[in-house]
């Protein structure tokens, strides 16, 4: 990871940015939709998994209370500090800082692991190439993985339904964006995601296959929800929600509409 990237994680997360991020808003439907990606394809109860970038732990706790033995880790001393004074985390495995490019867990140790924040954090190629391969080294033949990245389009969609694009610093950054992927917000605009790379969706599946996974699926998380209007409203209706979650679902392996949504979610096997 670049110095600038680990600056900026340190400054974002410092800010107690993620710990309910996921209750609130749209955020809500990339919660409920990367849990229900998850358990098609997780073992099951009581296999080992590994939570790599697990932040306070919304996942790991939805985990255990399946039954599952998880390990969490997270570059950010903040969220590991929440996990560990949380009551509701108790049963973790193990709850560490660490780096997703050099995990402390032995080889052929896990059974299933979630990489749902470190490919994005991790700016350049060959780091994240290095974190699959860690994840890699960590399961079991056969084992799966579960990484999710942010659409490269993400912050122009987002600019475009916000109205940042009237921003020319948001501007600016969004054409680097589009054209590199690099994500580098201008350090005067508090509150912009910090310094991330976006990926295509080529791209993502590309880098998994170079670290050694078979059988690579992408999903649209949010799909055609990213686009929904009154979000909380619609929501907070229990039919709204149902109709809304069967168009992302009969939708998520559409490839056309992949730029739609703000983050995928790839799935691979370790090779027995």
């Amino acid at each position: 990871m670049d110095e600038a990237a680990l600056n900026g994680i340190g400054a974002y997360y410092g800010q107690d940015r993620e710990h309910l991020r996921l209750s609130r808003g749209s955020n809500q439907l990339e919660f409920e939709r990367t849990q229900e990606l998850v358990s098609r394809w997780l073992p099951s109860p009581p296999a080992t998994v590994l939570d790599v970038g697990g932040g306070t732990g919304p996942y790991a706790r939805w985990l255990l209370s399946r039954g599952y033995a998880v390990h969490l880790l997270d570059v950010v001393p903040l969220h590991i500090e929440r996990v560990r004074a949380d009551p509701s985390l108790d049963a973790l495995a193990s709850a560490n800082v660490g780096d997703a490019r050099a995990l402390p867990y032995p080889d052929a140790s896990a059974d299933a692991a979630l990489l749902l924040g470190p490919l994005y954090h991790l700016t350049r190629r060959e780091d994240r190439l290095l974190a699959l391969r860690e994840v890699r080294r960590c399961l079991k033949p056969g084992g799966v993985l579960l990484a999710a990245c942010i659409t490269r389009t993400a912050s122009t969609l987002d600019g475009l339904l916000a109205g940042l694009d009237a921003d020319e610093r948001f501007r600016q950054m969004r054409d680097q964006t589009l054209e590199s992927g690099l994500h580098d917000p201008p350090d005067a605009a508090q509150g912009w995601f910090t310094r991330a790379y976006f990926h295509r969706p080529e791209e993502l599946r590309q880098e998994l296959e170079e670290a050694g996974f078979s059988g690579v699926r992408l999903y649209a998380i949010e799909g055609l929800g990213n686009l929904v209007p009154d979000f909380e409203a619609r929501w907070n209706d229990p039919e709204q929600r149902g109709r809304l979650l069967d168009a992302v679902r009969r939708t998520e392996e559409d490839p056309s509409l992949f730029g739609i949504s703000a983050h995928l979610l790839a799935v691979g096997s370790n090779p027995a």
